[in-house]
């Protein structure tokens, strides 16, 4: 069979229109060729060269999982019209949202419009049709999204309770937060009297600023469903001279318990673990109990061991 033609210059280096294309001379029997992949009706896209190498790890997994689905955004951007917007779980991920593995693997794009008769359908794409006073789009990488707390939102019916809490907390992090307080509380009440606005209510009712990971957010829920003491969040430890020696991922001053969970990164970075067990040398010094916790550790574990811990500082239940 013969090679397929060159391209129009632009055209092979990504995602195009099959409109566009077809106004740069190209004909229908040469977008059927398969070195193009359909991704969307009306779009092609470079087919890829050859199968990628197994992940090395649980993280590079989901690397490639959340770049792909960056693709699938990217590639129908290319037909998107501009009263259209990427939505919920797709302006999710596009804002870095923690999402869970259900939605990342899913391979469908969410299209928001603010007109009811251009609500997109069509296979590999969700269309919502979304008020344009109920959202605020947002430019990422070039495309057109809802802001990271309006996906929040949209997400209220998807999502279950404690991955309303995670995403919640993700907006309001310690580094970079994409969001104030306030904001989620304007968000929450702009929502009222929607479906998913008692599941947002509850979920905001126990967000909380400066959290550093997922994990730190569930295992704080743990505790406090568990009936202990809500711990501070990321609290700054300062020796008996004031000076500065840690944060604490969560901690009670009170009782100087700190809780530090461990993710893979400290496990698997031989240097981390070093860093880890010098920043943790200190509080110990000074009189911290420091309870380590990771992903071995069963819940029920991890309780008896902070419960035992503040009792033996003086905590009355």
């Amino acid at each position: 069979m013969r090679p397929p033609s060159e391209l129009p210059a632009g055209l092979g280096d990504g995602p195009f229109s099959v409109a566009d294309a077809r106004q740069r001379g190209v004909n229908s029997g040469r977008l059927r060729r398969s070195d193009l992949a359909r991704p969307f009706h009306g779009v092609r896209a470079p087919v890829g060269r050859g199968p990628s190498p197994a992940p090395i790890s649980d993280a590079d997994r989901w690397a490639r999982i959340r770049a792909a689905a960056r693709t699938r955004a990217y590639d129908y951007a290319v037909r998107m019209p501009s009263d259209q917007f990427f939505s919920h779980a797709t302006a999710a991920l596009l804002h870095g949202l923690p999402l869970p593995a259900r939605l990342l693997e899913r391979s469908i794009v969410d299209v928001g419009t603010g007109i009811r008769t251009r609500r997109r359908r069509g296979k590999g794409v969700r269309g919502h049709l979304i008020p344009l006073d109920r959202v605020r789009v947002v430019s990422v990488g070039h495309l057109a999204v809802a802001s990271a707390v309006d996906a929040w939102v949209q997400l209220s019916t998807v999502l279950t309770l404690d991955e309303l809490i995670i995403i919640g907390d993700s907006l309001v992090r310690r580094q970079r937060p994409a969001a104030t307080m306030a904001e989620l509380h304007l968000a929450v009440a702009r929502h009222a009297g929607l479906p998913g606005a008692c599941r947002l209510r509850e979920a905001l009712a126990l967000v909380r600023p400066r959290t550093d990971s997922a994990k730190e957010t569930v295992l704080r829920l743990l505790i406090v469903r568990a009936g202990l003491p809500e711990p501070a969040v990321n609290l700054t430890l300062v020796n008996r001279y004031g000076a500065f020696m840690a944060l604490g991922d969560l901690a009670y001053l009170r009782y100087k318990v700190l809780i530090e969970y461990d993710g893979g990164q400290h496990r698997e970075d031989e240097r981390q673990f070093h860093r880890d067990i010098d920043r943790l040398d200190e509080p110990m010094e000074e009189g911290w109990r420091v309870i380590r916790v990771n992903k071995s550790h069963s819940p029920h574990a991890v309780i008896a061991r902070i419960r035992t811990a503040l009792l033996d500082r003086g905590w009355i239940p």
